[in-house]
């Protein structure tokens, strides 16, 4: 995982907000010359992903900290299995934690609910997609964990391709004119996909040649009488209305893939915990 500009100010943003003016319950408790090791673990079985997120929050309330990888992102896990082990200044990682955790917990519930839904479809042809249905700002991070959990990324913003969506070709007149349009314009390197309800706007969009179409909200019958439509000249994609129990039989029809925004938008966090324990013959400046 790869700490961008835009993840390095997303963890001083969150710390900022949890710190605030100082963690005054660790300043008025904890002797800030304890030396402490702590431990983090997940307490179910899960996917982990965001280690080096967490990592990144500890050193960036004290790059002193020691941090050590007791897994890696990608493993799967059982249950109260730890990931990772912090030594240094007890004050700094009791005030680092709740952040660190949060962005664990998080990524983690996503790249395990990903897992979960691949899991399903494994074998067949299809991929499992992504969408922009994230939390603000957290998207690069949550796209992230997505593709750790198995998952593909679908476009990470509006600038990436072109997705002509209902609205778009109700404001453009028409799926081929929406699509015509956008060839237009777009370059070279530009995807074009189309979003249609009915097999009558497949027909017309496949007049149209985008390079993909999106096939929204259809029942699986209809699924497979697009791809029989389509004859593998266009590149399929399955959204809406999919479920978990669902996968198996849309990923049957022959679709390219499906889309689930519940991957990110309805990931459940992970109950992830750390366990802290004081050096008390050590003090600043020894080694533990």
């Amino acid at each position: 995982m790869q700490i961008d500009f835009h993840t390095e100010q997303l963890i001083r943003l969150a710390l900022a907000e949890d710190i605030g003016r100082g963690d005054c319950t660790t300043m008025y408790t904890v002797d800030p010359a304890l030396q402490a090791r702590a431990v983090v673990w997940v307490k179910e079985p899960s996917r982990i992903a965001g280690l080096p997120l967490a990592k990144r929050v500890f050193h960036t309330v004290d790059p002193a900290l020691q941090f050590t990888y007791l897994a890696h992102d990608g493993d799967d896990l059982a249950d109260r299995q730890a990931v990772c082990e912090i030594v240094g200044k007890a004050c700094s990682i009791l005030t680092a934690e709740r952040t660190a955790l949060n962005f664990l917990a998080r990524l983690t519930g996503i790249a395990t609910k990903t897992r979960d839904a691949a899991n399903l479809i494994a074998g067949t042809k299809t991929r499992l997609l992504d969408t922009r249905k994230t939390t603000p700002g957290w998207r690069s991070i949550e796209k992230y964990a997505v593709a750790v959990g198995g998952g593909c990324n679908h476009r990470h913003g509006l600038d990436d391709m072109v997705l002509i969506k209902d609205n778009h070709i109700a404001m453009a007149g028409g799926v081929r004119v929406a699509i015509e349009r956008a060839r237009a314009h777009a370059g070279v390197a530009q995807k074009i996909e189309v979003e249609v309800d009915t097999l009558e706007q497949l027909v017309e969009a496949l007049a149209a040649e985008p390079d993909m179409i999106l096939l929204d909200n259809m029942s699986t019958s209809q699924l497979a009488q697009a791809v029989a439509m389509s004859e593998g000249r266009v590149t399929l994609e399955a959204s809406g209305n999919m479920t978990l129990s669902r996968l198996p039989e849309v990923a049957a029809t022959g679709v390219d893939y499906i889309s689930m925004g519940a991957l990110t938008h309805a990931a459940r966090s992970i109950d992830v915990g750390l366990d802290i324990e004081p050096f008390t013959a050590l003090r600043v400046g020894d080694q533990p």
